[in-house]
């Protein structure tokens, strides 16, 4: 095995096997979508610290849940275009096994955030009375600081576990990051506690939370038909049903990607699904919390000075 190993200084990305001329698209379309997912997310942050009326625990988590995908989104995202633009450019070994931290840490963080906001919104919909005292601002910045304490640590596990592997001569990574299953596969030495560690956190942080989440929105969706009001129900309806179609979109790829039996070659549809993930998801998360809130469009109006200027 000594002859096959050495001292892996860099990895080659081989991304998407496609043409030169359909890499220069899919560039320029990335590119957009990049931009569109950093202004996306940077408007809800400015709105969130420009506006009084969203200075709420809702709110609070939401602006982490931007960073975290505008975090998330970095992390991937500019290799992928560098790979489109120079498939045979090489990546450093420190700037992978980087690469593969910081995307498992805003990956988990963000995870465990949209529980913590599930759970927002069942104190705030099945409490409503008891809500500013279960809610307290301590509370809110005790879970956000514990999601990211999370996500960090968990990451730290799997890149313990990782750096002391040898890692073969063929440095080819058959992906469009340093995606940490795609990683493991280049090492030369026996990988079933990472595995079984990779697929553990995944249960941890996808099935389990996304259970709990369910379990709240039945609660919710209970105590929201048990409204009198038609308007309540309207608003309720309006404030749950955008967080969780975020929620949806985003363990549902994930639960699929780590967590699924790996029966037949699934290997390119999970390659386009972490694609999906890492660059739609951020994307379409302020989109879909801004088409489907109308909390955040009307402190967008009142940002712009559209309100007032209507009033005139």
């Amino acid at each position: 095995m000594g002859d096959n190993m050495s001292s892996v200084t860099e990895f080659i990305l081989l991304g998407f096997p496609l043409n030169t001329r359909t890499q220069m698209l899919l560039f320029g379309l990335f590119s957009l979508f990049y931009v569109l997912t950093l202004l996306g997310n940077g408007v809800i942050l400015g709105l969130i610290s420009l506006d009084p009326r969203l200075h709420t625990p809702m709110y609070f988590f939401l602006s982490h849940l931007a960073i975290a995908d505008m975090a998330y989104a970095c992390s991937t995202v500019p290799q992928m275009l560098a790979n489109l633009l120079s498939p045979a450019k090489p990546i450093s070994f420190a700037g992978c096994i980087t690469q593969t931290f910081l995307f498992l840490t805003f990956a988990v963080t963000e995870c465990l955030l949209l529980v913590v906001m599930s759970y927002d919104r069942y104190v705030a919909i099945c409490h409503p009375l008891r809500y500013s005292v279960i809610m307290s601002w301590r509370v809110c910045v005790m879970l956000v600081v514990t999601s990211w304490t999370i996500g960090v640590l968990l990451s730290l596990v799997h890149l313990v576990l990782l750096m002391p592997l040898p890692f073969c001569m063929a440095q080819k990574i058959d992906h469009f990051f340093c995606e940490i299953m795609a990683v493991l596969k280049l090492a030369c030495a026996d990988t079933h506690i990472n595995e079984l560690m990779v697929l553990a956190g995944a249960v941890s942080v996808l099935v389990g939370p996304f259970s709990s989440v369910i379990i709240s929105y039945v609660c919710i969706f209970r105590a929201i038909l048990r409204l009198q009001s038609g308007e309540g129900q309207s608003k309720a309806f309006s404030t749950c049903s955008s967080h969780l179609c975020v929620v949806g979109l985003f363990y549902g790829t994930a639960i699929i990607m780590y967590v699924e039996p790996r029966y037949g070659n699934p290997k390119e549809q999970k390659k386009y699904l972490l694609l999906f993930h890492s660059l739609f998801n951020p994307m379409l998360n302020p989109l879909i919390y801004t088409l489907k809130n109308s909390e955040v469009k009307n402190a967008m109006k009142r940002v712009l000075g559209i309100e007032s200027f209507m009033k005139r």
